[in-house]
Order: structure tokens, then C-alpha cells, then sequence
């Protein structure tokens, strides 16, 4: 992530991003939403909801800490509605800022699991962190049940991949800050350097590594392994430009590892939706967000992107773990903590990684 992006660029980025628009513009009955969700999860479910409603719906994308800025740039004149984010830190870091209205109870009350504590923001949908790896190089058996394990890893010393620069991978090294301490996140980052790890720029390429024979095991998200494997669509802007290069292969060569339950190396990492304090109709605004929680949303989320609903009873695809199983996999911590990313920053320069 470039911290020093100017803000000028940044509204320049977000006027030439894809626009999406699923009925004419002299519909009074119209929501703006800013998505940090890419267009290949987000498009579908726009279709849906104007098909049901009549509800004209414009969506203008951009990664979170764009359209944060843009946001702030734009201020009370912002003709956003809704934000549709990637990661809860930024949902927090807007609540923060202001941006955000307190939610009905009607609305929070949806949600099953991984609910905001501020009120400001609703979950939509769920991934988990995993470790990633090559069956034919790999005993499973022989891997650690903590990604806090470093002696563990040693003998993947130069065989090891992860992405220190990558968005999920700040969310985990953030709540390991928070949960852990900065100190024992300092020795973890120190030790696993003396690994020799492969860095990639995100988790499409890192997967790829293991694919290739590169690497033998990657600290990833669940659903690359899934995607590599079974196919679905790509949900985060920054990475959806790579799916679909290569053909499903329910063969290949990579298996997800899931350490023991309650381990921070499979946290879950959350998205979600919020009311911006600069929409015209908060009544439209929670009919939309009630729609990203309905069972016929949360299934296509599931069955399409292969992410985890936040809601029961919905169908997940068989290859997917179930819901139950892996909610007791991620440890508790508050997502609004996920906006103290300056730490975490810090102490990747500190030690020399960014």
C-alpha cells in the first residue's frame, strides 16, 4: 500500500474507475454506494436488488484507503450513501472520521455473528486466514498448530511464502500486535525473516509459487485455495484483475491447512457495509443493506466467491468448510481494533520490511 499517495490522484483514480449504473439516472429513487468490493461480487447483487426494488443504484470503486480520502475530500458535499467496504478497519477508521451514522437496531440485529460494538456498521460477509501448501512436498501432520511456531517453520526456511504488504496480511499482523503485544509481533516478524520467506505482492501469485514448486507453503486467505481449486469469483479489488488466468483444477497441487482452534493464524477477517452520513434517504439506504443480509445475497456471496455468510441456514458448497467449524477456528477480538494500522506499519519499517 503507497501511504503517500496524493489525494489529488487519488480523486483522479476514483473519476476514471468503473462506473456502474443499473438504471437510468432520472430515477428518484437512486442510492450512490462507494465499494471497496471488487465489480465481479458486487455487480451481480446490484442486478438483484434493482430487479426486486426498482432502486436505481450507481457504484463507484475504488480500494478502501482511496476511497476514505475521497470521502474526507469530499466532505458534507459527498453524494455517497452507502460504503461498502473490504476490511472493518476501514469501517472503523470512517466511524472514526465521522463519516458514519449509528445503524437501527432493526438492521444490527440481522447479523448471527461478527457484529460491530459501535453500532456504526453491519457485517456482510467472512474469510479466514490459512496456511496454504503442497501435499507432494508437505506432510500435513508435520505442521505446526500455531502460526506462532517459528521452530516449526524451519524447515521450510527459503520455501515459505507471505505477503507483508498486502491488506489481509496488515488485519493479521494488527490483531497479533493488539492481542499479543507489539514486542512478541516484533520477534515473530524478526524470526520469520531469518527464514528467507518469498515475498509476494498479493495472494494470486503467491499461490501460483506453490503451484509451480516455488515455495512449498503461504500464509494466504481460504478462498485462493478454493478458487485455485473450484473455481468462483474474485472479491477484492486489489487482486480480482488476476482470477480466471488458469482453469479450475480440483487436482492441483495445494491444500489449505487450518491451525488449532483459536489460533490467530486463522483469523477471521471481515467485510462490510455502513450508512454514510451523506445519504439523502437512510429508508434506501437500509433496504439495501437488509438485501446484503438476506439468505439469497449471503448464498451468492458462498456459492459464487466462496466466502463465509454472517448469517444461519444458508448453503455453503461442499468442498467449503462449514460455518459452525469455522467460527470456532478464529480467535475473539474486537474488528473496530483493525483501524490502529499506523502501528503496524511502523513496525514493518522498523524491522526492515516495508
Amino acid at each position: 500500500m503507497n501511504m503517500k499517495i496524493h489525494l489529488s490522484k487519488i480523486v483522479a483514480l476514483l473519476g476514471i474507475a468503473i462506473l456502474t449504473s443499473t438504471c437510468s439516472q432520472s430515477n428518484t429513487d437512486q442510492l450512490i454506494v462507494y465499494s471497496g468490493r471488487s465489480q465481479a461480487l458486487v455487480d451481480q447483487l446490484v442486478t438483484d436488488f434493482k430487479e426486486e426494488t426498482g432502486i436505481d443504484v450507481e457504484v463507484r470503486y475504488g480500494n478502501d484507503a482511496e476511497l476514505l480520502a475521497v470521502l474526507n475530500e469530499e466532505g458534507d458535499q459527498s453524494p455517497a450513501d452507502l460504503y461498502w467496504a473490504n476490511t472493518t478497519g476501514a469501517l472503523a477508521t470512517a466511524s472514526k472520521q465521522g463519516l458514519l451514522e449509528t445503524l437501527p437496531d432493526s438492521l444490527l440485529n440481522k447479523p448471527d455473528s461478527f457484529t460491530s460494538t459501535s453500532g456504526k456498521w453491519i457485517p456482510i460477509t467472512v474469510r479466514y486466514r490459512v496456511l496454504a501448501y503442497n501435499p507432494q512436498t508437505v506432510d500435513s501432520t508435520e505442521l505446526p498448530s500455531s502460526v506462532m511456531d517459528i521452530n516449526a517453520f524451519k524447515k521450510f526456511e527459503g520455501r515459505i511464502g507471505w505477503t507483508p504488504t498486502y491488506s489481509s496480511f496488515y488485519d493479521f499482523l494488527t490483531t497479533m500486535r493488539l492481542t499479543k503485544g507489539d514486542e512478541v509481533a516484533r520477534a515473530w516478524l524478526n524470526n520469520m525473516s531469518e527464514l528467507d520467506p518469498k515475498s509476494y505482492s498479493s495472494n494470486t501469485p503467491m499461490v501460483q509459487a506453490i503451484l509451480g514448486g516455488e515455495i512449498d507453503v503461504a500464509l494466504t486467505n481460504h478462498y485462493y485455495v478454493i478458487q485455485t481449486k473450484y473455481g468462483g469469483k474474485e472479491g477484492y479489488f486489489e487482486d480480482h484483475e488476476h482470477y480466471g488466468e488458469d482453469e479450475p483444477n480440483p487436482d492441483a497441487n495445494i491444500e489449505t491447512y487450518h491451525f488449532e482452534n483459536g489460533d490467530i493464524g486463522n483469523l477471521a477477517l471481515v467485510t462490510g457495509a455502513t450508512q454514510l452520513k451523506t445519504a439523502d434517504d437512510p429508508e434506501l439506504v437500509a433496504e439495501f443493506l437488509s438485501f446484503l443480509l438476506s439468505k439469497q445475497a449471503q448464498e451468492y456471496a458462498a456459492q459464487s466467491v466462496n466466502e463465509y455468510p454472517v448469517i444461519e441456514e444458508v448453503a455453503l458448497p461442499e468442498y467449503m468448510l462449514e460455518s459452525k467449524k469455522a467460527l470456532k477456528l478464529s480467535p475473539d477480538y474486537d474488528y473496530e481494533q483493525l483501524q490502529q494500522l499506523e502501528g503496524t506499519l511502523n513496525l514493518l519499517r522498523e524491522v526492515g520490511i516495508i
